[in-house]
């Protein structure tokens, strides 16, 4: 009975990848000629380079320089948070010296971090 069932299963595991691979091959066609009014892809800012892997480096280099963007922009954002919260609080206290010296370091903060990632790029 099990050897029966195996038959079965193997049988319909054959049917249904011979099925798909049909499936596929046949919904090529159509996707083809709906993506001729497409625009290409963009190339990277280093160029496409002679293969794939160098393309694929290039792209990565451009997602790294993304990523140092928005780790900035992060920065920034905490930073000000920061400087709101605190003057805030210096308002009410009347303490001037913590709000200044909050915006002196996130200032020194969001240089710093900005000439990192202009010359992690650079070296990339």
């Amino acid at each position: 009975m099990t050897t029966v069932r195996s038959l079965f299963s193997r049988a319909r595991a054959h049917a249904c990848t011979r099925g798909f691979a049909a499936l596929a091959a046949a919904g090529l066609v159509p996707a083809q000629a709906m993506a001729q009014g497409l625009p290409t892809m963009e190339a990277p800012s280093r160029g496409e380079g002679e293969g794939l892997l160098t393309t694929l480096q290039n792209y990565l280099f451009d997602f790294g320089a993304l990523g140092g963007l928005i780790l900035a922009t992060v920065a920034f954002l905490i930073v000000a948070i920061a400087a709101i919260a605190t003057f805030n609080e210096a308002r009410v206290r009347g303490e001037w010296s913590k709000f200044g010296v909050v915006v002196v370091v996130g200032v020194v903060l969001i240089i710093a971090i900005i000439w990192l990632a202009t010359k992690a790029s650079e070296i990339l």
